[in-house]
């Protein structure tokens, strides 16, 4: 069902794809938009170690699109350095492919909210965490994704400095 990785040597292992997910906070959620036109938006999420999680508002684009077909993909970049000297770019990302749901239990969504606050607002105290949370519980709405697919891939001269640092 997907494809194999052409250049297997700069492809990353599954750990190295589930520490750059750990490590990032923003992707491109790509998704099946409207009159056959793809729809990529990016947005903020969180890695639990399984499944990727993000929040938005209860309607738009996005959400329409996922209620129609719950299938989308995930861009991460880890890297992406420009060089212009030797005409390319050293970068490093991954491709999530997965099926995405909202989540309608007010108390999973209460707790991925939570991930959330911790994730992006990590010296907050429990009870100012809890205090945002309960104020955007109602106009909240959280969605998971679920991969099928992960794959990631890292520019060859990066491959070779890893592997010349290993010797």
């Amino acid at each position: 069902m997907f494809r194999e990785m052409r250049r297997r040597n700069q492809q990353l292992s599954a750990e190295e794809c589930a520490e750059i997910l750990m490590r990032a906070t923003c992707g491109v959620l790509a998704v099946d938009g409207d009159d056959d036109y793809p729809y990529a938006v990016p947005l903020s999420y969180v890695f639990d170690g399984e499944k990727l999680y993000f929040h938005c508002a209860r309607s738009g684009h996005k959400l329409d699109a996922l209620r129609r077909n719950p299938r989308a993909s995930l861009c991460v970049v880890d890297q992406d350095q420009v060089m212009p000297e030797e005409f390319t770019t050293y970068f490093r990302s991954v491709i999530v492919f997965g099926t995405v749901r909202e989540l309608t239990d007010d108390v999973e969504r209460r707790a991925v909210a939570e991930l959330l606050g911790r994730r992006f607002w990590p010296e907050a105290t429990e009870e100012a965490l809890g205090r945002e949370v309960a104020s955007a519980q109602g106009r909240l709405c959280v969605l998971e994704m679920t991969p099928e697919h992960v794959t990631g891939k890292e520019a060859i001269e990066l491959v070779r400095a890893r592997r010349k640092a290993a010797k």
